[in-house]
C-alpha cells in the first residue's frame, strides 16, 4: 500500500519539469494547444504506441483537419483512415463526439463536459483539460501509475480498484497546478522513457532520490500485477482469389462485435468449392489475448459467391480493410515476386 505522500512534493514537480524540459521527445500533439488535435492524438494512443500512431495521426489530421469535417465523414472513409491501429471502437466513439461537439457549437472546455464524450474516460478528459486548457486535473495512465508505485512505494495488485483509487489521490497531490498540462506530460514521458516497466533507468531519473521503491530496492518488483490471462491459439486458413486486378472479399455486417464494416479475405470454410492452386505462405497475428496462426492460399472460384464482393486491387487503401487481410494480400504479392525471381 502507499505509506505516505512523498513530502518532497515540491522538489519532485521542480526536477521533473526541468528534466522533461530538456529530454521530452518532440511529439507532434505537443506543438500545438488546438484542443481538437490534441483529444484526436489522446484517443489514438489509448493502448497504442507512439512509433505506431505518429504516421496515423498526420494522416487523419490531413484527412479531417477539424471536429466539422470528421463530424461530417462517410464512416467507410473514417474506418479506412483508422484501420490498422486497432480498438475500431475508438473511431466510431470519435465521431460521435464530433458530431455532438458541432451540436454545442463549440469544443468543451471543462472536465465534466469532455468526460461526458463518447469514448472519453477520465484519463482523456484530465489529459485534454490539463493539456490544452490548463486546468487542475491529474492523469492516471499506465506509465503514471507504474511511476507512482514506485516512488509511493504501492505493494498492493495496480489492477484492484483500492489501489488505484490510492496512486489517483497521489497523482492528485503532486500535481503542479500552476502547469497541470505540462506536469502530467512529464509524468507520462518519464514512465515512456526511463521508469520502464522491466529494468527501470533508474540512473537517468530525475527524481530517484525520491523514489521509495529505488531506496528499498524493489524497483524491478513493483508494480504489483496480477496474472495476465493465458493466449489462446487458433488457426486460420485464408485464401486469396484475384481476377482481372479484383480480389474476393466479404464485409463484416455493422452489428459484428468486433471490426464491424471491415472487409475480409475468405477464410477456407466458407468457400468449401474454391479450387486452391497455390500456398502462399503463413504468418502470425495477435488480437487481445488471442494469437492466430494464418495459412493463405491462392484458389480460383468459377464465379463470385453470394456474400462476397470483387474489389478493385487499387481501391484497398481507401477502404476499411482488416490488418489480418493485409498482411495475408502482403504475403501473397511477395510470394508471386518471390516466384517470379
Amino acid at each position: 500500500m502507499v505509506h505516505q505522500t512523498n513530502t518532497d512534493s515540491a522538489g519532485i514537480r521542480r526536477r521533473l519539469l526541468a528534466w522533461y524540459r530538456k529530454h521530452k521527445r518532440d511529439l507532434p500533439w505537443r506543438r500545438t494547444e488546438d484542443p481538437y488535435r490534441i483529444w484526436i492524438s489522446e484517443i489514438m494512443l489509448q493502448q497504442t504506441r507512439v512509433a505506431a500512431v505518429l504516421p496515423y495521426y498526420a494522416r487523419f489530421l490531413a484527412r479531417f483537419p477539424d471536429v466539422q469535417a470528421l463530424a461530417d465523414a462517410p464512416e467507410q472513409d473514417l474506418l479506412a483512415a483508422w484501420a490498422g491501429l486497432g480498438y475500431y471502437s475508438r473511431s466510431r466513439n470519435l465521431q460521435k463526439a464530433a458530431k455532438n461537439i458541432v451540436e454545442r457549437g463549440e469544443f468543451p472546455r471543462d472536465h465534466s463536459s469532455l468526460r461526458a464524450l463518447p469514448g472519453v474516460g477520465d484519463y482523456t478528459a484530465a489529459a485534454v483539460s490539463s493539456i490544452a486548457f490548463g486546468l487542475p486535473h491529474a492523469v492516471l495512465d499506465g506509465n503514471v501509475a507504474r511511476v507512482l508505485s514506485r516512488l509511493a512505494p504501492e505493494l498492493g495488485d495496480i489492477k484492484s480498484d483500492a489501489v488505484r483509487k490510492r496512486l489517483r489521490a497521489l497523482a492528485e497531490a503532486l500535481l503542479d497546478r500552476k502547469r497541470p498540462g505540462e506536469f502530467n506530460q512529464a509524468l507520462m514521458e518519464l514512465g515512456a522513457t526511463v521508469c520502464l516497466p522491466k529494468r527501470p533507468l533508474c540512473e537517468r531519473c530525475p527524481v530517484r532520490s525520491s523514489c521509495e521503491a529505488r531506496k528499498q530496492g524493489l524497483e524491478n518488483q513493483l508494480p504489483v500485477r496480477g496474472a495476465r490471462p493465458s493466449a489462446d491459439q487458433r488457426g486460420k486458413r485464408l485464401l486469396v482469389i484475384e481476377k482481372a486486378g479484383k480480389v474476393l472479399f466479404w464485409q463484416r455486417p455493422a452489428e459484428s462485435s468486433r471490426l464491424a464494416k471491415f472487409w475480409e479475405l475468405p477464410e477456407r470454410e466458407q468457400l468449401p468449392a474454391a479450387k486452391v492452386t497455390d500456398y502462399a505462405g503463413a504468418f502470425q497475428h495477435t488480437i487481445v489475448n488471442t494469437t492466430y496462426f494464418v495459412e493463405v492460399s491462392r484458389a480460383t472460384v468459377r464465379s463470385r459467391p453470394n456474400g462476397f464482393r470483387w474489389l478493385a486491387k487499387n481501391s484497398l487503401p481507401e477502404l476499411p480493410v482488416s490488418t489480418t487481410a493485409k498482411k495475408a494480400l502482403a504475403l501473397h504479392d511477395q510470394s508471386l515476386r518471390n516466384n517470379a525471381e
